[in-house]
């Protein structure tokens, strides 16, 4: 699913949404081709528990958290 279409589904919601489907461009900003809703939360201090405990049981897996009133998402990959 594309981000435009999850924010016309889900309007002003927090999400844990998963990459299905990314590539990390020149100026190190992930592009999300396939988003994958993981599951929808009330407020900002749910979703972020919820992220935590889905990142824990699938480390291996892409999941972020956002809320629909951003247009474009911008997550950027930090090289350590």
């Amino acid at each position: 699913m594309l981000w435009s279409d999850i924010r016309m589904l889900y309007p002003d919601k927090w999400l844990i949404i998963e990459a299905l489907d990314a590539f990390t461009n020149e100026d190190n900003q992930r592009k999300l081709n396939d988003i994958g809703i993981i599951d929808i939360c009330s407020n900002n201090i749910s979703v972020m528990k919820k992220y935590k405990e889905f990142h824990k049981q699938y480390p291996e897996r892409e999941f972020y958290f956002v809320h629909t009133n951003k247009e474009d998402l911008d997550i950027r990959e930090k090289r350590w």
